[in-house]
């Protein structure tokens, strides 16, 4: 027997190509398998031989020829050019449903010498069988985009109705919703420590998102990276986005911001301040690389220029000892040392003559009881004055809605739509102020047991050593860096309201603690000033 009598009595090979437009139909099993079941019956009724099966699970439309079990199929066939195979596909909207995409492909596999068969389709290689494949493909392209279209319509409105509807963010999960289909719910223990992030950083007690980012990385609950890391750029999402206040919008579609079903993690007035702090720099902020060994590092200014002090440590002869100094090229103190023990030691004084006598602890514990009970007196007449603020900003915006309706410009048409967007965004802020910014969250007891504590003694708190709370008790204190000269040492330092008030009333039988060891003294006493 010849060869070519061997080849005329060998099965034709064949190759399948599966298509499922979602995970979800891969995970129930119930498209791929199926497709491949029905498309291996075929082969053998027709009793083709299927070396290989390609699948996908791409959806909608877009080139297919760039997907994965598409290109994984071309390069098969590229592979094995005098193979001639047949390309079996379940039905012609698996194949393509890009009615472009659709003929390239066809084109395609003509020039590789396969040939296509489909379950319920046949090709024909004649003008009126392409002009029907043709308008096949144009019609799985209209249904494709029609279903697409219904389907942003119907996510638009339930986002107008204050639900999410996009990918669960981190600190969320869905679960089912009162008003139909699902919505978003806290998923602890992921929830509290955003919270605890997003606080923290609307607070000061994060100076930067290099600390935010390493709060979380620290976290052993906090989702990471393939690396164990939070990338930068999820920190600032996590900072940027006003769901985690309880607020959707979804500006593509055109849909503006506004309260949301869902419970949101922190306020809408830390959401604003965050974004606030976005805007501008740390005074205080943490380093990872020697913020042990150099604590006041990027906290202490050169006197001469302003600009933060780095630190390093120089090496002598038979050890390394450290230094800060000035890296500021256009200062005249740039390059110059300064020892660590001279800087520390003058700021370790310097806190120590922020302590106040027993007596003034008692006096401003007295003046906090009576700013609460103020405030709790407050809180009624701030809320009537919210409420005054959104019924006129109401007022405004149904103003704005009569003109907008009434007006034939374009040009008046879109300013009055962005004044109603404005409006709306302050009417939000209100609302939040309303709910959440008028009465307290706390109860005195609470707030003058971890005030008092740290008021009476912050050297206490400093002298621990731990880095954080180092960090911590020059943000409570000082309300700016503090400026240091190589010449006479620390400026007059501006520390933090309560610092102030005990200082204002520091004289006669009440006052703060006499400093020393500090050369010029710098006192925060009235009768003695640095000379500076």
């Amino acid at each position: 027997m010849n060869r070519q009598s061997v080849k005329a009595i060998q099965p034709q090979k064949a190759v399948i190509y599966c298509r499922v437009s979602s995970k979800r139909q891969v995970a129930d099993g119930s498209g791929l398998e199926s497709q491949e079941h029905r498309c291996r019956e075929f082969a053998a009724q027709r009793g083709y031989v299927v070396d290989a099966v390609f699948p996908d699970d791409v959806s909608g439309g877009g080139d297919f020829i760039n997907r994965p079990g598409m290109v994984a199929l071309l390069a098969y066939l590229d592979a094995k050019p005098h193979e001639n195979y047949i390309v079996i596909f379940d039905d012609l909207k698996r194949y393509a449903r890009d009615t472009e995409f659709h003929l390239k492909l066809r084109r395609i596999m003509a020039a590789r010498g396969a040939t296509r068969e489909c379950l319920n389709f046949r090709f024909e290689d004649t003008p009126e069988g392409k002009f029907i494949e043709t308008m096949l493909a144009a019609q799985g392209e209209l249904e494709r985009e029609q279903n697409g279209r219904q389907v942003v319509q119907k996510m638009k409105a339930r986002v107008e109705q204050g639900l999410w509807v996009f990918k669960a963010p981190i600190g969320y999960r869905y679960a089912k919703s009162s008003y139909g289909g699902k919505q978003l719910v806290p998923d602890e223990p992921h929830a509290s420590i955003i919270k605890e992030a997003l606080e923290g950083f609307a607070a000061g007690r994060f100076q930067s998102q290099v600390e935010l980012q390493r709060f979380l990385e620290a976290h052993p609950l906090y989702p990471k990276d393939h690396k164990g890391e939070v990338h930068s750029s999820r920190v600032k999402e996590l900072l940027e986005r006003p769901v985690y206040a309880g607020y959707v919008e979804a500006p593509n579609w055109n849909v503006s911001l506004r309260k949301g079903r869902h419970e949101g993690l922190i306020s809408y007035q830390t959401y604003l301040k965050n974004q606030e702090r976005l805007k501008v720099g740390a005074y205080a902020p943490a380093r990872k690389d020697n913020a042990i060994d150099f604590p006041l590092r990027g906290f202490v200014a050169c006197a001469g220029c302003g600009q933060p002090l780095t630190a390093c440590w120089s090496k002598g002869k038979k050890q390394h000892h450290p230094y800060y100094l000035c890296h500021h090229k256009g200062c005249g103190h740039y390059g110059k040392s300064i020892r660590r023990s001279a800087i520390e030691g003058d700021f370790e004084s310097l806190l120590k003559t922020l302590q106040p006598i027993p007596s003034l602890v008692e006096l401003l514990k007295v003046m906090i009881e009576r700013a609460w009970a103020q405030r709790l007196s407050q809180a009624k007449s701030w809320r009537q004055v919210l409420q005054k603020d959104i019924s006129a900003i109401e007022a405004q915006i149904d103003g704005f809605l009569d003109r907008l309706v009434e007006s034939d410009s374009p040009a008046a048409i879109k300013a009055y739509e962005r004044k109603i967007a404005t409006l709306e965004q302050q009417k939000l802020a209100a609302q939040d102020k309303l709910e959440n910014g008028t009465m307290p969250k706390t109860t005195i007891g609470h707030v003058l047991e971890h005030a008092l504590n740290f008021i009476s003694n912050p050297w206490k708190l400093w002298q621990t050593g731990d880095p954080a709370l180092q960090k911590l008790v020059l943000r409570l204190t000082f309300s700016e860096r503090l400026a240091y000269c190589r010449n006479n040492g620390l400026r007059t330092p501006k520390t933090t309201l309560p610092f102030k008030v005990l200082a204002s009333i520091a004289g006669g039988e009440r006052r703060m603690v006499e400093p020393s060891g500090i050369e010029p003294l710098t006192s925060c006493m009235p009768c003695r000033r640095s000379p500076s």
